[in-house]
């Protein structure tokens, strides 16, 4: 089992490797599995970035995201200028061109307001404000609207997790109330964990997916 200080450096090393993050400005922490994510970046998208490429090194349980978004002047925009930029890649997103969302800007905070049909669309709708020049942080309050019965959910989703070879069904147990979805059980990593959730909110009339699941320590 690695320790404490073999994941330090193992994160370290996977921030250092890949080539779409400034790591420089990031700090790691690690305590009985749990890694902390402090220090500095330059946009939000990169604040979002390490907490993903924590997630794939080995005997990681969770993850704080301490990481402090501190734009240069270079990049800065007024509140105007980034909700005018949200609407448009809302509106410009094939999977949402048909949606009711609005995008509310505060000191370069975005909350996104309004309902959805489907659980990938609440997600696609935050992927789509994450990258914007002068965003600060993404606050997702769209709803989703339920279509369809508690106990349909709960069996399309358990059926897709017997359809994909990555996730053990038997281990994952699902909980559905009025269209929020509690998974609770183990996986063997981070990646198992995603997929879960993302199979979790592919599921018609999913408003919220509690993920619940840990990953066993390897």
């Amino acid at each position: 089992m690695k320790t404490d200080a073999d994941i330090r450096r193992d994160v370290e090393t996977e921030l250092q490797w890949d080539p779409s993050l400034d790591e420089r400005g990031i700090g790691v922490a690690v305590g009985d599995g749990v890694v902390t994510l402090s220090g500095r970046v330059t946009r939000y998208a990169d604040r979002w970035m390490a907490e993903d490429i924590a997630k794939r090194v080995s005997g990681v349980r969770a993850i704080a995201n301490d990481i402090e978004v501190a734009i240069p002047k270079v990049g800065e925009r007024s509140d105007t200028e980034i909700a005018q930029a949200a609407a448009s890649a809302l509106s410009w997103h094939f999977e949402l061109g048909s949606c009711d969302i609005k995008p509310v800007v505060k000191d370069g905070w975005v909350t996104l307001a309004g309902q959805v049909r489907w659980g990938f669309q609440r997600t696609a709708a935050e992927n789509a404000i994450r990258y914007l020049t002068g965003v600060k942080g993404v606050t997702n309050n769209i709803g989703v609207k339920p279509m369809v019965k508690v106990a349909d959910v709960k069996q399309k989703i358990e059926d897709a997790f017997r359809r994909q070879a990555v996730l053990e069904a038997s281990d994952i147990e699902v909980n559905v109330l009025d269209g929020q979805v509690v998974l609770k059980g183990q996986v063997h990593s981070w990646q198992e964990r995603d997929d879960a959730a993302r199979a979790a909110w592919a599921a018609p009339g999913v408003s919220k997916v509690d993920n619940q699941l840990t990953v066993r320590p390897s």
